[in-house]
């Protein structure tokens, strides 16, 4: 009798703990169970549990117990700026969404599609040196010197060119050193060369941009649109027809590289490159996250176009071209070089 009695009283406290798990199962089901997080990157797809408005998290079971305690997670996963005590509001973001893609653009898409168009445009004007050497002028020299740049347009020329030069490679290192500088140098030695590197490009940067501008007011009425630009491109600059087409002071070419290459994409790469320093003038500028990666984007696709183009310049007015460095080196070119390449400005000129 008392065997059977212990077992009924078993039975009856093992029914009575499942009818309460099941009933407190049944009372937890009755919440809004809180659903996953988003992903912290902020470029993966949600599953179909995240809500559509993440800021219907802080309706979840977090809420429900800590009602006084938003949901951190939720504002840091998102870009909009939330309140803090301290003056930086760049710490109220935790996450912010829009730095991968930053991240993206400027690891895939300048870095290797800019590093593709420059190895394309470098090795192929040395396939042009290499299969057709330098353009050789038709008839001997003369002897005769004609007088084509000043002194002042020759510094201001150097300037820039110096400035670029030291731009265009320490902003290679900078871009693309770690793929094959760290390696050779170790991670301690190249960081304390890419910082020296940083400075030099800092401080070159605004020497740039002051020699583009002196530039600029210097040759922009040469290099206004005029008699013979269209029969240069009609040759594609002699390319066609076996002769050099007639030109003034500049050929169409060179107008595209002042008016493109030069002021253009220079003023653009100048503008960005003074946010990044944080040294805009004349105006108000908030330096953020968001600011500094727009900069950073557009500096540094500008910045290989005009690499790009430059080689082609830099080729053509040194090996490229016989007796084209003469102008900038001495500020006086051949009388034979000016006709053949120059004639609208050499008949002017003798006149």
């Amino acid at each position: 009798m008392k065997r059977s009695f212990s077992k009924v009283l078993r039975t009856l406290v093992v029914a009575a703990g499942l009818s309460l798990t099941l009933a407190s199962g049944m009372s937890y089901a009755e919440r809004a169970a809180m659903a996953p997080l988003p992903s912290p990157s902020g470029v993966d797809i949600p599953p179909k549990s995240v809500p559509a408005n993440p800021n219907s998290l802080a309706n979840g079971t977090q809420a429900q117990s800590q009602p006084a305690n938003p949901s951190i997670f939720t504002s840091a996963n998102s870009d909009p700026y939330n309140f803090v005590s301290i003056p930086d509001k760049e710490a109220s973001v935790l996450i912010q969404r829009s730095g991968e893609q930053w991240r993206v653009i400027r690891n895939g898409v300048i870095t290797v599609y800019g590093g593709w168009l420059l190895a394309i445009a470098f090795f192929g004007i040395a396939a042009l040196f290499i299969i057709k050497g330098p353009i050789k002028l038709h008839a001997p020299l003369s002897g005769q010197k004609i007088k084509r740049f000043n002194g002042f347009e020759r510094f201001t020329h150097w300037v820039m060119a110096a400035s670029f030069i030291g731009l265009a490679l320490t902003g290679g290192l900078i871009l693309w050193g770690k793929y094959f500088a760290m390696p050779l140098m170790g991670g301690v030695a190249y960081g304390t060369f890419l910082n020296i590197c940083k400075n030099i490009h800092n401080y070159s940067g605004p020497l740039f941009t002051l020699s583009i501008i002196i530039f600029f007011l210097l040759f922009a009425t040469r290099n206004i649109p005029g008699q013979g630009d269209l029969t240069w491109i009609k040759s594609f600059g002699g390319m066609f027809g076996g002769k050099h087409p007639p030109a003034g002071f500049f050929n169409f070419g060179e107008k595209i590289w002042f008016w493109f290459g030069m002021t253009f994409l220079g003023l653009v790469i100048s503008g960005s490159g003074l946010v990044l320093d944080m040294i805009v003038p004349f105006m108000q500028v908030e330096y953020i996250r968001g600011t500094m990666q727009i900069a950073n984007i557009i500096h540094g696709g500008a910045a290989v176009l005009m690499m790009t183009m430059a080689m082609g310049h830099i080729y053509i007015g040194s090996i490229g071209m016989q007796g084209s460095s003469d102008g900038m080196m001495s500020g006086y070119v051949d009388a034979t070089w000016a006709k053949e390449h120059h004639e609208l400005w050499y008949n002017k000129v003798n006149k």
